[in-house]
This record gives structure tokens, C-alpha cells and sequence, in this order.
């Protein structure tokens, strides 16, 4: 049996979820760190159990021609890929994919999906950091010891070095009440904020000369005990801003499209803005963001569209840019629910918003009913849940809103596939598959399904009235 610390020779087979490679000895399966299919390598066992071990790469006996040299410290940021030249990162993400499908799915015969590819630096919207013994930065993986963001190439240098700025010309007292700093920039980099969340018992202060210690790259500073609290400006403005092109993306026709647009639904969106807090759930990559948004939008029908875990209302927004005519978008979460509010607005009465929990306005709101209707015979769920996937409830919900589309997007593949396998045994068919490098050098990969089945029911869905949040933006002086 493998032991931690124990050297092994290994010859790499292939990549699986979570950033590792596959390898087998003689002693079981081993996930290796550092290293790169095809390649013979000598690793040292972390962590292992009588079938199963993690290790990390030592040398490299036989390297693979795709491997590059690394400046950086892989374990900060999640840069498990970042050894591999970018090309080659893309192709193993297309097998990562469809490996979790075949394996965990168990889908009999998966074909390589097609993976949009992505800049490798200053990709990210939006990032959080931790503060510790008077610094900002991130924890090295499986650790809680602080390294700099500065080294993994994600994050813009004008947002780190403004984070740098803020906890350095704080005063100290203040910079040990931070426990995270937040960030959220525009897709253009020209909004910049930070959300602060403190410790436990602190409070903070707009007396603070917060303005001066973020200095002119910051455009609004905000701060909330926790994520259902009022969130409270202490500069400038707590959200950025983006126009509606720049995060829904191209409106014209593609691949998979369901049906031609008319000229009134490409410029439905014009003079619209997406705004979202720091703290909001949204997508991360500034680069693929419309990319995701327009594959969506892409596969949604001529019938209602209900978008769970809607966020700030991205795909919803999509949808009804795609000219939908009958969207609800539901969402728990209380400060991403106050930022789908305001981005609504524009688009009602087409787009409604329910400020509930997935599980609750499956069972409260939406049925499956006959006769059928021709206005609901083409009806689209959109799914975007957390890492953790569709819950139990969820899923028995949406199977039995007998929905004939399912459209999921989902950030973890382990998950994703577990799921796609309960939507194929409920009677749905995969239709389309592919995928997005939306953090690129790391083990993640963003993948989109499209499941359909034939239905005799439509969807009824009970009495819905837009919900108001009362929310005036909180604004204060620079």
C-alpha cells in the first residue's frame, strides 16, 4: 500500500475533475499534481487510502512536449494546469469533460465537446482576498498560509496593486478588522470596487478616509456583516457596471439557434446597463462572459423561460434579448436578488423576478398541467446552481415540471455529470454539449448541456407578482 511520502514512478494516463492527472500502480490509482498525460514521472504520495492516492509531480522523467516552465507558485490561484501550454490545457478540459460523463454519468459513448478558450491573464471580474497579519492575498491551496495574487496572472495589476494600497494607507487598526476583500470590475476595467467583510463583533466607519487609501483606481468602497445585510457604501458607489453588449454578447444567429430574430429583438437591450455588487453571484471571465451569455440565449424557445438561480439576471437578461416574451428569474440570495431587481426593471413586464429559493418555487409556482398550449409547448428551464449542483429536491422538482428543455450550466463537472445522468434517466435526451475555459491554467472548466424531452403537458405557473425590493442605492461622497 502507497504511503505518504513514498516515491513512485508513474506513467500519466489522463486528466480527471479537480485538476489532477490519472495514473495507476501497482497499488492502486494515484492523482498526480504537476504533471502532464503521457508523461513518466516520479511522484511523492500526499495523502492515501487503500485504493486510492494523491501525490505531487518531483521530477519528470519523460516529459510530454506540451510542458512549460512555471514562474509562479501553482498552488496560489489554483494554477493545477499552469505547467501546460495553453493550446494543450484546452484539449485535456475536453477531456475532462467528457471522461466525467462517461465515468460518473455513465453516458455510454461521449464525444470530445468543443471548449471556447480564454486569455490567460487579467481574465477575472471579480476575485476574493483574504486579509491576515496586515496583508491581502489568497490562501495557498489546502492551506490557510497567505501568498501573493500578484504571481498567478489573473487578477489586473491596477486591481491588485489598489488592494495593496488600501490595506497599506489604512490604518492599522482598521486593516485588522478586515477579514475579506471582495472585487468586482467592469468588463473594461474602468469600474473598480471592493466589498469588505469584517470580523466578528467590527464594524466599520465612513470617517475612515477610505477615498485616500484606495486612491483614484477604486470606484466605491462597500461593506456588510454578512451576505443578507444591507449593504452600506463607504465611498463612492458598491456596484460596476456594464453594458448590455458587453455581457450578453452577439445577438445574431449561431449554431443551435432556435429560431431567426427580427431586427425589434436585436436592439431591445440598447442604452441598458447590467449593474452587480461585489459580493453578487456572476460569472468570472471578462473575456467569456458574452460568450456564455449568447450560447444560452442561443437554445432558448418560443415559450416561457424560467431561469433558477438566476444571480443578477444574466441568462434571463439573454433571454429576453433573444426575444422571449415571458422570462421569470428566481433567486435566493438576498444582495444578488437586489442587483436582478434593478436590472429587471428595463425588461418588464417581460422579465419577472421571484426572491425565493429553487426548491420552494418549484413547489409553489410551477406545475406541469394539461391540455396542452401552444404558447408552452416550447418552455426552457435555464440551471445555473452552485459548485454543490441541483439539490434532491431540486431535481425532483424540475423532472417533474415535465419542462421540455433544460438548459445547465454548471462549473463543476463532477456534479454536472451526476446530474445530467438523473435528467437521462427522468426521460431527457442530450442534444448539445460544450464547454468554456473560463479560469484558465486551472483544473476548471465551465460545461453546458442542453436536454430536451417530448412532452404532453405544459407548464401552469401559479400567480406571480413582480417583487419589489425596497432599494435606494446607497451612494456617498468621494
Amino acid at each position: 500500500m502507497l504511503r505518504p511520502g513514498h516515491l513512485v514512478e508513474l506513467v500519466i494516463q489522463k486528466p480527471v475533475a479537480g485538476g489532477r492527472m490519472m495514473a495507476r500502480s501497482s497499488d492502486g490509482v494515484v492523482f498526480v499534481a504537476g504533471a502532464i498525460p503521457g508523461e513518466r514521472v516520479v511522484a511523492r504520495i500526499e495523502r492515501a487510502t487503500r485504493d486510492v492516492a494523491h501525490a505531487a509531480t518531483v521530477d519528470v522523467l519523460e516529459p510530454a512536449a506540451s510542458r512549460r516552465s512555471v514562474s509562479g507558485d501553482p498552488a496560489c490561484g489554483g494554477l493545477a494546469y499552469a505547467h501546460i501550454a495553453y493550446p494543450h490545457q484546452v484539449q485535456l478540459k475536453r477531456d475532462v469533460i467528457a471522461d466525467a460523463l462517461a465515468r460518473i454519468g455513465r453516458l455510454p459513448q461521449v464525444e470530445r465537446p468543443p471548449v471556447a478558450s480564454s486569455p490567460e491573464r487579467a481574465y477575472r471580474l471579480r476575485a476574493r482576498f483574504h486579509v491576515r497579519g496586515g496583508r491581502a492575498g489568497w490562501f495557498r491551496e489546502g492551506t490557510h498560509e497567505l501568498c501573493s495574487a500578484h504571481g498567478s496572472g489573473q487578477v489586473t495589476e491596477e486591481a491588485l496593486d489598489a488592494i495593496d494600497r488600501l490595506v497599506a494607507r489604512l490604518p492599522q487598526s482598521v486593516v485588522h478588522m478586515i477579514d475579506t476583500i471582495e472585487l468586482a470590475e467592469n468588463v473594461s476595467a474602468t469600474d473598480r470596487v471592493l466589498h469588505l467583510t469584517p470580523r466578528p463583533g467590527a464594524r466599520f466607519d465612513r470617517a475612515v478616509p477610505w477615498t485616500d487609501a484606495a486612491g483614484p483606481d477604486v470606484t466605491g468602497i462597500s461593506w456588510a456583516r454578512s451576505r443578507s445585510d444591507r449593504v452600506e457604501a463607504l465611498c463612492g458607489v458598491s456596484w460596476v457596471t456594464d453594458p448590455l453588449d458587453a455581457v450578453v454578447g452577439a445577438r445574431g444567429e449561431g449554431e443551435g439557434a432556435r429560431r431567426e430574430q427580427g431586427s425589434a429583438d436585436k436592439d431591445r437591450g440598447a442604452g441598458v446597463e447590467v449593474r452587480r455588487h461585489a459580493a453578487s453571484f456572476f460569472q468570472a471571465n471578462r473575456y467569456l462572459l458574452p460568450v456564455l451569455a449568447d450560447a444560452v440565449g442561443r437554445w432558448v424557445g418560443d415559450g416561457p423561460v424560467v431561469d433558477l438561480y438566476a444571480g443578477v439576471g444574466l441568462f434571463a437578461i439573454a433571454a429576453c434579448v433573444r426575444g422571449a416574451t415571458d422570462v421569470i428569474a428566481v433567486e435566493g440570495d438576498a444582495l444578488s436578488g437586489r442587483d436582478l431587481d434593478e436590472n429587471a426593471r428595463r425588461f418588464a413586464p417581460t422579465l419577472r423576478v421571484v426572491h425565493d429559493t429553487v426548491e420552494r418555487f418549484i413547489a409553489d409556482h410551477l406545475i406541469a398541467a394539461g391540455p396542452p398550449r401552444a404558447q408552452s409547448s416550447d418552455a426552457t428551464l435555464i440551471v445555473d446552481p452552485p459548485r454543490t449542483g441541483i439539490s434532491r429536491a431540486a431535481m425532483q422538482g424540475i423532472v417533474a415540471t415535465n419542462a421540455p428543455r433544460v438548459v445547465y450550466v454548471s462549473c463543476d463537472v463532477a456534479t454536472f455529470a451526476r446530474d445530467v445522468r438523473r435528467l437521462l434517466d427522468a426521460g431527457y435526451t442530450l442534444v448539445h454539449l460544450e464547454g468554456f475555459d473560463l479560469f484558465p491554467n486551472t483544473g476548471h472548466v465551465e460545461a453546458l448541456a442542453v436536454l430536451e424531452r417530448h412532452s404532453t403537458s405544459t407548464w401552469v405557473v401559479r400567480s406571480i407578482r413582480p417583487q419589489e425590493t425596497e432599494w435606494p442605492p446607497p451612494r456617498c461622497g468621494s
